[in-house]
């Protein structure tokens, strides 16, 4: 007859694995605004949905921010690049699989060659749920805090998730607006640190 030890001693350390492994507990990553956001380096990751006259577009986007330059990248689906946008003192480029394109503007840029504008000069702002400091602006807040809507250079900004109840948490789902042109960002990863796009 044969001995069932073998099996009972794999199944114990299967157990013990088990176990161990849901007595770790994992910290999430602060997702919490800094109390000073000027020149403060960040990078997003996410994805960015745009309909515009009747046309929807959907792209993996890739943010990274210092206080010298900003890099978007536009993914498709399957992972290919359909933009690179690289803005800094220099001015504005973007480079699509074939074409290079230059521009002392972001939202002319973008209009020009993806049919859409990207207010980058505000979005620094406004994925930390604030009113750049640059033109007036409109905010209407939560009972807890959080900004809900923001008016600020014709765009109509609403904050539709963040990731805690906290009044100073980071914003994950954004949803813009200006005229026709209606865009919706979905921030999946955070990082508030120093980076080189």
């Amino acid at each position: 007859m044969k001995s069932n030890r073998p099996y009972r001693c794999i199944l114990l350390l299967i157990l013990l694995f088990i176990t161990g492994c849901a007595s770790v507990t994992i910290s999430p990553p602060a997702l919490t605004r800094p109390t000073q956001i000027e020149n403060i380096p960040f990078v997003i990751a996410g994805r960015i949905v745009v309909k515009h006259k009747g046309e929807r577009t959907s792209a993996t986007v890739r943010w990274a921010h210092t206080a010298q330059e900003d890099e978007v990248l536009l993914f498709a689906p399957l992972g290919k690049t359909i933009a690179r946008i690289h803005k800094s003192a220099d001015g504005v480029t973007l480079d699509t699989s074939d074409k290079h394109y230059a521009a002392p503007d972001v939202e002319l840029l973008t209009q020009r060659v993806l049919g859409w504008s990207l207010p980058l000069a505000g979005l620094r702002y406004w994925v930390f749920a604030l009113a750049s400091p640059n033109s007036a602006f409109e905010m209407q807040s939560e009972t807890n805090g959080q900004a809900s809507q923001l008016l600020q250079d014709q765009w109509v900004i609403n904050y539709l998730r963040y990731a805690t109840p906290a009044p100073d948490s980071l914003p994950l789902r954004i949803n813009l607006q200006r005229g026709e042109l209606n865009m919706q960002l979905l921030i999946d990863e955070w990082q508030v640190r120093a980076v080189t796009p």
